[in-house]
């Protein structure tokens, strides 16, 4: 028979939760679970940290006027909307209440069960019930796990942009998470799903300083490297958006590489185990793929950051040779979210059955071969779209805008036909357009767009189709931000 505690939350609501022996436990809370399993009720483990009524005015400050899943409307972030909240609960797990009764403590959604491992997911060890933390993905871990469990290529892209999405929401919120790491990130590579955990801990700059260093692996190197002096000390730092910018330049690197950016066969010290890591990690971190010091390169790489194409290879330059000792160079991880989308359009499908991956970056259509199985692309199956905006100003005058490689039964949005939108939480992500082809001939059909013309001039009404032609263009719709596309097959 279940044993029955009762919590009793600061608006004075009752909620029942089922006491367990050995409840699941993390360097700082406790964890027990409603009855029907939808919430988690967290204490902490250390009394005095409970009892501190600055974690006690945090907590509120997250719950209330710094939630970006809770509307402006109804007493969260501000500026946001029910959409935009409604986007949000599903990318964070964000605390909805504290507990005052039986002792100090907080209440979050439980995690959605696709977070969880099931009995299929190894069949080497048990993994039923373990949450899917990252690092079972990008490690030497991943070999334990079933093809399936692992997704593809694309949807660790979709992943590394839903991640950037919700980093960059909780900077514009002015909140820095402190620890984003494999640990605090629950990841689901069948569906590209990710979800931010342990938000208790964020940092309100000027207002709650950081309660965490971090987590190995993940800590910026100036955190690491002047962790040495006293708190208190001026050359001491801290937790911040800086350090969640490295953080998650680290994630997304792992998720599209399944390698860490900092880990190669560099010795840094001979003295000890301990202090070779404090160096790799902290003052003297060097990129595996520096350009300019390859000492820490290992000899076999495979797949690069230049297979990843031109936006992202810049930006992890960005990150991890401009930006490892100097925080102000980092990306922001708007810019992570911005890059990683005209990314998705470059997605093109491997051919070879075999292929792990499944899809590929196909940036350079002088050597169309995927990078994880070496397998050529056709150049039948090879057609792009080049999407060009009109300068304001200057009528006639176009400038590229992004690039699209097509596939079968591609789906195609407002922000490829028009620019100003972008693909974020508040674009409608209805079609406008599918591609489809069929006998080595590809088709645009349209689902929803007004005045649209073929090359040729003819209006193509919605529901119907024209066919592309190689270095033909067309006008996506008759409004005043509409794009022009041309074609290119096979190059």
């Amino acid at each position: 028979m279940k044993r029955i505690a009762e919590a009793i939350l600061s608006d004075g609501t009752k909620l029942p939760y089922v006491i367990t022996d050995n409840p699941p436990s993390g360097s700082m809370k406790h964890t027990f679970f409603t009855p029907d399993k939808k919430f988690a009720v967290q204490f902490f483990n250390d009394s005095e940290q409970a009892n501190n009524p600055d974690l006690h005015r945090r907590m509120e400050y997250i719950i209330g006027k710094y939630n970006p899943t809770l509307s402006e409307k109804n007493g969260g972030a501000k500026g946001n909307t029910e959409e935009s909240a409604d986007y949000f609960l599903k990318r964070f797990c964000w605390p909805v209440a504290t507990v005052k009764y039986p002792e100090f403590g907080i209440v979050c959604p439980a995690y959605p069960e696709n977070f969880f491992f099931d009995e299929k997911s190894s069949e080497f060890i048990n993994l039923k019930g373990k949450d899917k933390r990252s690092n079972w993905f990008t490690s030497k871990n991943r070999k334990y796990l079933r093809d399936e469990e692992c997704g593809n290529f694309r949807s660790m892209l979709k992943m590394s942009i839903l991640l950037a999405r919700s980093v960059r929401r909780l900077h514009q919120a002015g909140l820095a998470h402190a620890d984003l790491s494999c640990n605090n990130v629950l990841i689901d590579p069948k569906t590209g799903e990710c979800v931010v955990i342990d938000i208790d801990s964020l940092v309100v700059p000027g207002i709650f300083p950081p309660e965490v260093a971090g987590t190995r692996g993940y800590i910026a190197p100036e955190v690491l490297a002047t962790s040495v002096f006293p708190v208190g000390d001026s050359r001491r730092k801290f937790p911040s958006v800086y350090t969640d910018m490295h953080a998650l330049a680290v994630l997304i690197y792992e998720y599209l590489l399944l390698r860490h950016p900092l880990i190669g066969p560099k010795i840094y010290s001979k003295n000890s185990a301990e202090e070779d890591d404090f160096l790799a990690m902290g003052p003297m971190a060097t990129f595996i793929e520096n350009p300019f010091d390859k000492s820490n390169r290992p000899d076999e790489l495979g797949v690069t950051i230049k297979d990843l194409g031109e936006p992202l290879e810049k930006l992890f330059i960005q990150a991890f040779v401009n930006g490892l000792h100097n925080p102000e160079e980092r990306p922001s991880a708007m810019e992570w979210e911005n890059a990683l989308s005209k990314t998705w359009d470059m997605l093109h499908k491997c051919e070879n059955p075999d292929c792990l991956a499944e899809w590929f970056i196909l940036h350079d259509t002088e050597n169309p071969v995927c990078p994880f199985c070496r397998h050529s692309a056709r150049r039948e199956s090879i057609v792009r779209l080049h999407l060009k905006s009109s300068l304001k100003g200057k009528n006639g005058i176009w400038t590229d805008y992004r690039t699209v490689n097509l596939y079968d039964k591609m789906k195609l949005y407002k922000w490829h036909v028009l620019s100003g939108v972008f693909p974020n939480e508040k674009a409608d992500c209805t079609p406008v357009a599918e591609i489809y082809t069929t006998n080595q001939q590809w088709f645009f059909v349209n689902k929803s767009l007004e005045g649209l013309t073929s090359p040729e001039g003819l209006f193509i009404p919605k529901g119907f189709k024209f066919e592309l032609k190689d270095n033909s263009f067309f006008r996506a719709c008759n409004d005043e931000n509409s794009l022009l596309i041309s074609v290119t097959k096979g190059k």
